[in-house]
């Protein structure tokens, strides 16, 4: 698993990769619904945020080799 995370850190260190990042969060993590969000909705959110927040943990032990 090692090498797969090095790739991710590799990928999103650069200036690209950043604004990839930082757009990812935006639709996803720092997304607000308000109070007539459904159910569906506020699952596939929460599934979307899961993925970043799994390409953001990638990222920091490929930077954070042990």
């Amino acid at each position: 698993m090692k090498d797969i995370e090095k790739q991710y850190a590799c990928v999103f260190s650069s200036q690209n990769g950043k604004r990839v990042l930082s757009h990812l969060r935006s639709v996803t993590i720092e997304r607000v619904f308000g109070p007539n969000a459904s159910n569906e909705e506020l699952r596939w959110w929460a599934a979307q945020c899961s993925l970043v927040h799994q390409i953001e943990r990638l990222i920091t032990k490929g930077n954070n080799p042990t």
